[in-house]
């Protein structure tokens, strides 16, 4: 049988099954018949009834065309079978289809299985109810899906709006279900109404809190910016100063107003950044530069200094006013030389002093031994013991046991501290 014609899209057009219901056009004269005059009838279970008449030809060509378009509704019938089991179509469609074909049948102008088609079509009708049925469950079901999908997206983009910190991807999130909003179909006006709503109402929120922060974000960066212009001109005109220690420590402490600044828009940062490492850097290059020479030279110093401490160390103390000559001489010319590295100022001083320790340790021996107070108090002790004695012998001779006992005694006291003194004596 022919195929039916060609549709909008690209799916394959389906072919008619053979029918259940039999061809009338192979035996016309099975379902109905043609009087004499060209009356054509055709047979239904309440009797004949006339289809029409045929004036143009033999009797039986009449019937012929009659059977014919019986087989025209026959293929039509079948080709929207086809459709419904190919799941091709409209089902809703091909059950109007039907039922306008199967109402027809009473006042339909053809012969052949008027029941035989009449049952077709509606098995056909049964089957596109069900059809009907499983497409609308499939619509319900999909709609279901749609709406808690966007329920989804709108929940989402609600807790976007209200928590979100990274604003770029939070955004293009946004541009994401939106995107993908509008590619989900099926939900009634209503709904897809109020969940629009929660949508757009959530996008917007977002867009506020997103403004607000990068305006605090400008305000912010305006303010970082003022502060770092008042900074780099500080260190610009700290940049020619020789005040090294405060200048340096007064860096240090730009650096640090620098960090708490924040951050300005990034080329005006940039470029004020670049002014301040510039000044900076020149302050501490020329400091570098200076220090370099100093220590130079405080080199040279330390050289200078451990030469003198040699000479130091080989004065001879036995001479203790001549070696206190030698050692003024030194320290004279130790002034003279200046200041010396730190790490070499302890032991070079620590030297020095050993030596002058030593110079004067050698004069208060020499002073000590020499001392005429002391050498006095040893005659007066000795005297002192002698006239004790004499006194004991003298009363010991006019016997006076009492008293010479006592003036031995106190001779004996006078002897020991006399024995002190020259001991001390000695020992200087």
């Amino acid at each position: 049988r022919a195929a039916a014609g060609g549709t909008a899209t690209d799916a394959p057009v389906p072919v008619a099954q053979p029918s259940p219901v039999a061809s009338a056009s192979v035996d016309p004269g099975r379902w109905g018949r043609v009087d004499a005059e060209g009356t054509i009838y055709v047979r239904t279970p309440d009797g004949e009834r006339v289809v029409g008449s045929w004036q143009a030809g033999a009797p039986e060509e009449g019937l012929a065309h009659f059977a014919r378009r019986f087989d025209d509704l026959l293929t039509e019938t079948e080709l929207l079978a086809a459709r419904l089991a190919a799941g091709g179509g409209d089902p809703k469609h091909a059950l109007s289809s039907a039922k306008t074909l199967r109402d027809g049948l009473d006042e339909a102008t053809v012969v052949g299985d008027l029941v035989g088609l009449r049952d077709r079509l509606d098995e056909l009708m049964a089957q596109a109810e069900e059809a009907v049925n499983a497409a609308r469950s499939a619509r319900d079901a999909q709609r279901a899906a749609s709406v808690a999908r966007k329920e989804e997206l709108a929940a989402e983009a609600e807790t976007l709006a209200t928590e979100a910190t990274q604003w770029k991807q939070a955004g293009d999130r946004f541009k994401a279900i939106l995107d993908e909003w509008r590619s989900i179909r099926g939900i009634d006006r209503k709904t897809d109404e109020q969940l629009w709503k929660r949508f757009s109402k959530a996008r917007e929120s977002f867009n506020r809190r997103r403004g607000s922060h990068f305006a605090d974000l400008d305000r912010q960066r305006a303010t970082a910016k003022a502060r770092k212009e008042e900074l780099v001109v500080e260190a610009e005109k700290l940049t020619d100063s020789d005040d090294w220690g405060p200048t340096a420590a007064r860096y240090r402490d730009l650096m640090a107003e620098w960090k708490a600044a924040g951050r300005a828009q990034k080329d005006a940062d940039d470029a004020l950044w670049q002014r301040f490492r510039t000044a900076q850097d020149a302050f501490f290059a020329r400091r570098s530069g200076t220090f370099a020479e100093r220590d130079a030279e405080f080199s040279a110093n330390a050289e200078a200094k451990r030469a003198l401490l040699a000479e130091a160390e080989k004065i001879d103390v036995s001479d203790p006013g001549g070696a206190r000559a030698a050692l003024r001489r030194i320290q004279e010319r130790w002034e003279e030389i200046g200041k010396v590295p730190r790490d070499d100022i302890r032991p070079l001083e620590a030297g020095l002093r050993a030596v002058e320790e030593r110079v004067r340790d050698a004069a208060e021996r020499q002073w000590r031994r020499t001392d005429p107070e002391a050498e006095a108090r040893v005659a007066q002790f000795r005297e002192r013991v002698a006239q004790f004695e004499a006194q004991a012998e003298k009363a010991q001779a006019a016997g006076d046991a009492r008293r010479a006992e006592q003036a031995r005694s106190q001779a004996e006291q006078w002897r020991e501290w006399l024995t002190t003194a020259e001991q001390a004596v000695r020992q200087r």
